[in-house]
């Protein structure tokens, strides 16, 4: 119930910054955020594609692999709900099904993916997402270190049983000779 709740405190607070974009004039953008030291610029993009505007002529593409990867997702968050552990692997998914439900919910209504900051050092200038995006990414990379974690944790296991199955096999040796 957790992880839901999670959900949906991601999805509701990205579509509410969304909201309160889309409410303003388009002449006060951009915009530095006040109190950031012009760090983070306020924006109110609308993004057809995927990120960048990647294959925004391919309106069904666009709508229907984030709905089926969420739906993957949805799916695997909930077969695990009764799995002991894993605790950051579901706050993951949920950080990840809240931020895409945000987007498809801009997708499937809007017809567009509200964006709006920009974190102005580096290579970040150029790059203006939403809260939404942000829960994706983390998600994702908390999901990746969970998988390296547990496939490290399984080939030490792996390892250990053969160092057992090898003493087994040698103290049976040495009770023959």
């Amino acid at each position: 119930m957790m992880y839901a709740g999670l959900t949906a405190l991601v999805t509701g607070a990205d579509l509410l910054l969304k909201q309160r974009v889309e409410a303003q004039k388009e002449g006060d953008f951009p915009r530095p955020l006040a109190g950031t030291k012009d760090r983070i610029w306020v924006y109110r993009n609308h993004n057809a594609g995927f990120p960048f505007g990647f294959m925004e002529e391919n309106e069904e593409l666009v709508k229907t692999m984030p709905l089926v990867l969420t739906s993957v997702l949805a799916g695997e968050l909930l077969a695990m709900r009764n799995e002991k552990g894993k605790k950051i692997r579901k706050l993951a998914m949920a950080m990840m099904i809240g931020g895409s439900l945000s987007n498809l919910y801009d997708r499937y209504i809007r017809g567009y993916v509200v964006d709006y900051f920009s974190l102005r050092f580096g290579p970040l200038k150029e790059v203006v997402f939403n809260l939404g995006d942000i829960f994706i990414l983390l998600g994702a990379v908390l999901q990746s270190v969970c998988v390296m974690t547990e496939g490290i944790k399984k080939e030490k296991k792996e390892k250990e049983e053969k160092c057992v199955q090898r003493k087994v096999a040698i103290d049976k040796f040495e009770e023959i000779l």
